[in-house]
């Protein structure tokens, strides 16, 4: 097996087509530095009262990629990324890194709330425009939620399936792993966010879901182990967020969706949705990648995260559509059908997640 470290050209130095879209890019880039900056500075609410100028870049840049991303009959495929990259810079400061503690000095800033609600306010319109919600209004919750993940236990396969079982090659695999490590090396934090509250059944089979992708309080039964131990095979990093770069927009707006929706218990009934279609979908598409593995002949290491999800997760659909969708269903007649619109939402986000891996690991072989 290849043991030396696996170098990824950086997803935003792809050539351009013109010079309008690489000055567009170079200003992005430039405002996301600014961000940084902003993140980093002590008691940055005072420094902005007192210098507001500081921000006016990056504000210019947010206001612009706002309007290009969501705004417009053609969106802008930069802006989105820019966009989603600062949402998800100022959600990760929801989770603990056992990094430096000064990289937390504004976790609570009101500054970096407006410009996540900003953000937020003009997606969550944008990705809601995508699906019929006055047809989900009128639906049979529980019969739509059984039949929606009878057809996702075993779907058909997409276009995208079949490259990964079919053409995607060692190369494409390392990739595939490099982009996946952005979620796999911190798995479920998500779910840890929304357990707190009265106890019930729902809450309950949350935490057993919770338990166990956390191997039973055990690090080396974690989840996130088998992933670094899949990347380690390949010599690859196993730091979170080693690869963040090559992470497309898709994939970080999938991330600070449930990020939104862990952290709005208003959107507890999405995300009870969203986390059952996860559950449901996810062993088919680990056997995606599992026979890619077969097929490159590659180690049992190699590919002991998509063994145990494909073990565990076909129960976990279970419990999430037996003991938490169908029960917060009739707990809730009158909004059962957010289950189903976070059921739509996920599907819709981890097809649009699942096709830009897959366009991202065919740019990086022909680009090689």
């Amino acid at each position: 097996m290849q043991s030396n470290l696996v170098i990824f050209p950086n997803a935003g130095a792809a050539k351009k087509s013109t010079q309008t879209e690489e000055r567009t890019i170079t200003k992005y880039d430039r405002a996301e530095e600014q961000f940084i900056e902003l993140l980093a500075m002590e008691d940055l609410d005072h420094q902005l009262d007192v210098k507001p100028e500081i921000a006016t870049e990056f504000e210019q840049a947010l206001s612009r990629a706002i309007r290009a991303a969501y705004k417009n009959d053609r969106s802008d495929e930069q802006a989105h990324r820019f966009l989603q990259r600062i949402l998800y810079r100022i959600n990760r400061l929801k989770l603990f890194w056992y990094d430096d503690l000064q990289n937390y000095t504004n976790e609570r800033s009101l500054y970096l709330c407006s410009c996540r609600d900003q953000i937020e306010a003009a997606w969550q319109k944008w990705e809601l425009a995508q699906i019929d919600v006055a047809a989900l209004q009128r639906l049979d919750v529980k019969q739509a939620l059984i039949e929606r993940t009878s057809a996702d236990l075993d779907p058909v396969l997409s276009e995208s399936s079949r490259y990964i079982r079919e053409e995607m090659t060692e190369s494409g695999y390392r990739h595939l792993l490099a982009i996946g490590s952005f979620d796999g090396l911190v798995e479920a934090s998500h779910l840890s966010r929304i357990l707190g509250g009265v106890a019930n059944e729902v809450q309950c089979t949350l935490m057993r879901v919770l338990i166990e992708e956390y191997g039973n309080g055990r690090l080396s039964r974690k989840h996130s182990t088998f992933f670094a131990q899949m990347l380690a095979e390949f010599g690859m990093n196993t730091q979170p967020e080693a690869y963040l770069d090559l992470v497309p927009w898709e994939v970080l707006a999938s991330t600070n969706h449930n990020f939104l929706v862990t952290e709005r218990k208003r959107y507890f009934l999405r995300y009870g949705g969203g986390l059952t279609y996860f559950e449901v979908a996810g062993p088919a598409v680990y056997k995606n990648y599992m026979v890619a593995a077969q097929r490159l002949g590659l180690s049992e290491v190699a590919v002991g995260y998509w063994e145990l999800h494909i073990r565990e997760d076909e129960r976990h659909g279970r419990w999430m559509l037996d003991d938490v969708a169908l029960p917060l269903a009739e707990r809730y007649p009158n909004d059962a059908w957010e289950l189903v619109l976070g059921y739509d939402q996920q599907k819709l986000m981890s097809d649009r997640a699942g096709s830009a891996v897959v366009r991202s690991i065919r740019e990086a072989k022909q680009s090689a």
